[in-house]
């Protein structure tokens, strides 16, 4: 738990630079593009597209380019056509690595992606070399402020939550992956306003690291999160104390 909520800080760190560098707003359009070609551009009828436009909102995009994103998905609109992909990796001291890619050119992000832990005395995998040890969970993230501890437990598990925890900023309530729409309609419809709700992939047994561990495998991570083709990266190891506290 504690790990997680270190990590959380850390993001929202580097999704606040990552938001100045316009890298949100690239993010958002590939996700709005994709959602809207896989399952048509009616929200309403498209939870991964409303996930996707609540995002767009919560960073401030413009309508028109959120419009834009979701005729270019379905179609109405020329565009590049990305494709979606799960790259797997083992870091340096054997720690695992999962991004969620989207791309245009496969071969160009697969080579670039391998420099990247060859830099790092890492590896790029083949599939299952390290989504064996994460299971993909449903994840919503609000502000501490939204709402009471009790109710948000009496209303997330009640449509089928799994687990909450709490750090001085946000609640994480973590879902089976088949309940995470049910689960964030749940919060809404309680007038909660829900901040993320995604589909991540969270380490069974993680493993505590620091020092120069730390270091290198938290640059690996910065490396990767930074390239223009990963949308996310997900890791096997939580900082300890001292670590969470360097990096931030």
């Amino acid at each position: 738990m504690s790990g997680h909520n270190k990590w959380s800080t850390i993001k929202r760190r580097k999704g606040a630079q990552d938001a100045k560098r316009g890298k949100i707003f690239t993010r958002i359009i590939k996700e709005i593009t994709i959602a809207a070609r896989m399952g048509g551009g009616d929200p309403d009828g498209n939870p991964r597209l409303r996930r996707a436009i609540d995002a767009a909102k919560a960073a401030n995009m413009p309508n028109d380019n959120v419009d834009r994103a979701i005729k270019k998905g379905t179609g109405e609109l020329e565009g590049v056509t990305y494709e979606e992909l799960v790259y797997e990796g083992v870091g340096p001291f054997g720690l695992l690595f999962v991004m969620e890619v989207m791309t245009d050119n496969r071969n160009r992000t697969a080579a670039e992606v391998r420099k990247l832990f060859d830099k790092a005395d890492g590896q790029l995998g083949q599939s299952g070399s390290a989504t064996w040890a994460f299971e993909q969970k449903g994840v919503i993230r609000l502000a501490k402020d939204a709402a009471t501890e009790e109710k948000l437990f009496e209303v997330a598990v009640g449509a089928g939550a799994e687990d909450l925890e709490g750090d001085d900023e946000q609640w994480t309530i973590t879902t089976p992956r088949n309940e995470l729409d049910a689960v964030a309609t749940a919060i809404e419809e309680a007038g909660v306003k829900v901040d993320e709700a995604n589909l991540e992939w969270l380490p069974n047994t993680p493993r505590e690291v620091d020092g120069e561990e730390a270091r290198k495998l938290y640059a690996l991570y910065e490396a990767l999160d930074d390239h223009d083709d990963v949308q996310s990266v997900f890791v096997d190891f939580e900082l300890s104390d001292a670590a969470a506290a360097e990096l931030e």
